[in-house]
């Protein structure tokens, strides 16, 4: 007899609230392996260009704008984290990656790492049948010491939503929003989800 699979990230950052999710989000947060195709809207005032050049330079976002990007998700687990590659291919061929880690935290956070040394801590929440990610800190590692910034002041306050077309698709709309400059980025998109991906079985979550 096969034995549960393992719960994801997401689900047990959720917990119970998990199952609320509409089944097409579960489909999209499920354990193993998975792989997407979409196109995302890419922007951002032109103020933020050189700022987001310089944060390509550390592996955080993409510095170009453009709509409807054919984007590319692939996620594999790595022992306990999470491995997430997002490949954009604009109109003229040129490729940007975008790659981070999730780490599970005890108290249900989730850190994503777009570089070893930085982070940032996520509070993910379920909305309906939606699910709402907010940016809560950065996070810099350095070997055993972190050290914990506001994120809302340094890059902008983190938010993203996703929620479900059908029963293949789903939206999600990242967007990093300053106190006083307003939004200062902005990718969106719909995304069909892996057909591989289903509603496996998923042991207890428990934090």
């Amino acid at each position: 007899m096969n034995s549960p699979t393992p719960p994801s990230l997401m689900a047990q950052a959720l917990g119970e609230d998990w199952w609320r999710l509409h089944p097409t989000l579960r489909a999209h947060h499920s354990a193993g392996t998975l792989n997407e195709i979409g196109a995302m809207d890419v922007e951002f005032p032109r103020f933020m260009s050189p700022i987001l050049w310089l944060l390509r330079g550390v592996g955080a976002l993409v510095h170009r704008a453009q709509p409807l990007v054919h984007t590319q998700v692939h996620r594999h687990m790595v022992g306990n984290n999470l491995q997430w590659h997002r490949t954009l291919t604009y109109a003229d061929s040129q490729v940007l990656q975008f790659n981070s880690t999730w780490v599970l935290e005890n108290d249900g956070r989730l850190l994503e790492y777009v570089n070893p040394w930085l982070g940032l801590e996520m509070a993910p929440k379920v909305l309906g049948q939606r699910l709402q990610v907010q940016g809560v800190r950065l996070h810099i590692r350095l070997g055993r010491w972190r050290l914990a910034l506001s994120e809302r002041w340094l890059l902008g306050h983190t938010l993203i939503d996703e929620y479900a077309i059908d029963d293949r698709h789903y939206a999600m709309d990242f967007r990093l929003v300053h106190p006083w400059f307003g939004q200062v980025f902005r990718y969106a998109g719909r995304f069909q989800v892996d057909p591989s991906a289903g509603n496996q079985s998923v042991a207890h979550v428990d934090h």
